[in-house]
């Protein structure tokens, strides 16, 4: 990667103290991006996607609604769906029977969304098709830094991790598993905790990083 952000702890001297204030400096820088700079952002990121080839032959692609300045993937969305008409979408809905998990449902213009505990709009899980994690051909989610190297950080939550944890006992058959982000939320070199489930790549408004 050919750049990264002001102000990151190097290497792996990340303390839990550290790694929250981190993860505070990465998401005001988000936070502090324009509308314009937004709406550039998503767009190029959109063009990043299309030209990943962890996409190129998924259909059921679980995406995510932008928060707290999250780069917005619905533009890819729209591209994806002009593309081909055999692509559906997911958006996460938090599991009520099996806490700290996800499990996806369809995502389409006029769903009906209700805030969960986070205040993240997500499909009722009394209502509608669901659709396990296992069946998914992709999943993208938001990130709050990255390096190049797979090492990640998220919201702390551990969600993902949970939820695709399955995927280091088959990992043939699991979906392909894509960060997203705007680039100035690159760092140097983040740890890769015993309990983080490997992304196939990274996508910024800048690059697609394949991760091996």
């Amino acid at each position: 990667m050919s750049q990264t952000t002001d102000s990151h702890p190097s290497e792996f001297d990340l303390t839990p103290s550290s790694r929250n204030a981190l993860r505070k400096h990465l998401r005001q820088l988000r936070r502090a991006l324009s509308a314009r700079e937004q709406e550039q952002a998503s767009a190029s990121l959109a063009l990043n996607l299309l030209k990943n080839p962890d996409l190129h032959r998924a259909r059921h692609i679980a995406i995510y609604l932008p928060n707290d300045g999250e780069i917005d993937p619905h533009p890819y969305m729209a591209m994806a769906m002009a593309r081909s008409k055999g692509v559906h979408f997911y958006l996460p809905v938090l599991h009520p029977i099996h806490p700290g998990r996800l499990v996806f449902s369809p995502y389409y213009d006029g769903i009906e969304l209700t805030a969960n505990r986070f205040g993240i709009p997500e499909p009722a899980f009394s209502k509608g098709l669901r659709r396990p994690a296992w069946a998914l051909d992709a999943v993208m989610f938001p990130l709050v830094g990255f390096d190049a190297h797979g090492g990640r950080l998220g919201m702390g939550g551990g969600f993902y991790d949970r939820t695709f944890a399955f995927t280091r006992l088959r990992p043939r058959l699991a979906p392909k598993l894509i960060g997203l982000a705007h680039h100035c939320q690159q760092v140097n070199k983040l740890p890769i905790e015993p309990w983080d489930v490997p992304l196939h790549s990274v996508v910024t408004d800048e690059q697609v990083y394949r991760v091996k």
